[in-house]
């Protein structure tokens, strides 16, 4: 397992032999904006561009724990126009005692994840996944990469504050990555030579702040973006789906809209920066197993 606190390296043994690293792609948490992840996916396997390890926060995990476990970004569409992951009344089973921690528990997310990946492994996945969750406990990120309880670390990396009860893991708290970190390249930069970032909530300068509530989401959306800024220094390209400007984090009954906008978004990202296409060319990179531990 790997855990970063601040500006805490990652530490491992020297070989004789030169490591060649891998493509890393990182997620972005956003709520529903994070349906643009499927389409920039889409768009990058469409070119012959497939990460080799996934980091993610928030809805960048659950929709990268998917990619690793194997799901095409049709799959995942398919999953969601089931209805099984976009109603926000599906999403969440509110919890109306006012005591409790959030309006909603976790076990729409957690059945979710262990019925599409049943092993509920880290070790079981296609492709190396990475989840960012924030420590309560500690005042710190963290993250997570290896066990048997993937289904509970994808649900407390999205579990929003005020929205999700905080998730307790042995007795210690813990909620949405993207509180502490939205973009979380971080650990891919001990792990891959080339990292591709998506950011669904890039930063946008208000026009208009008349309604106290539109004042609360922009102080919420720059916090984020204050907090994403490390991990996106980390980045070799960053894509930036613009669902930002139409809708917001719980229109999750925008998921086609959203989607199309990151499909959309990503091509045209590769057709402004063609460099991103060598990257479909590179040999399968062989990571040391020391790194992965």
């Amino acid at each position: 397992m790997i855990h970063f606190f601040g500006k805490k390296k990652l530490v491992t043994t020297e070989t004789t032999e030169q490591v060649k690293l891998g493509l890393g792609l990182c997620l972005s948490g956003g709520g529903a904006l994070g349906f643009a992840h499927i389409g920039v996916l889409q768009a990058l396997i469409e070119n012959g561009i497939e990460p080799d390890i996934i980091s993610g926060s928030s809805m960048g995990a659950i929709v990268g724990a998917l990619y690793a476990a194997g799901v095409t970004p049709t799959e995942m569409m398919q999953i969601i126009k089931d209805d099984r992951l976009y109603r926000v009344t599906r999403l969440m089973t509110f919890k109306p005692t006012i005591w409790k921690s959030g309006w909603s528990d976790h076990s729409t997310v957690l059945t979710l994840i262990k019925e599409i990946i049943p092993h509920n492994s880290f070790e079981g996945l296609q492709k190396k996944m990475l989840i960012c969750v924030s420590n309560l406990n500690l005042a710190q990120w963290e993250i997570k990469s290896s066990g048997y309880d993937l289904n509970s670390w994808v649900s407390a990396s999205a579990s929003i504050p005020g929205v999700f009860e905080a998730h307790e893991i042995d007795g210690v708290f813990y909620l949405d990555g993207g509180l502490l970190n939205n973009l979380p390249a971080q650990p891919l930069k001990e792990l891959c030579d080339t990292i591709i970032g998506v950011d669904v909530l890039p930063h946008e300068a208000p026009t208009s702040l008349k309604k106290p509530i539109d004042a609360v989401t922009k102080s919420i959306r720059i916090v984020e973006h204050v907090n994403s800024l490390e991990g996106r220094s980390m980045c070799n390209y960053i894509i930036e789906p613009q669902s930002i400007k139409q809708y917001n984090e719980f229109r999750f009954d925008a998921y086609q809209k959203i989607y199309s906008q990151g499909y959309t978004d990503a091509l045209e990202y590769i057709k402004n920066n063609p460099e991103i296409l060598h990257l479909k060319n590179k040999d399968k990179a062989t990571i040391d197993p020391i790194l992965l531990k």
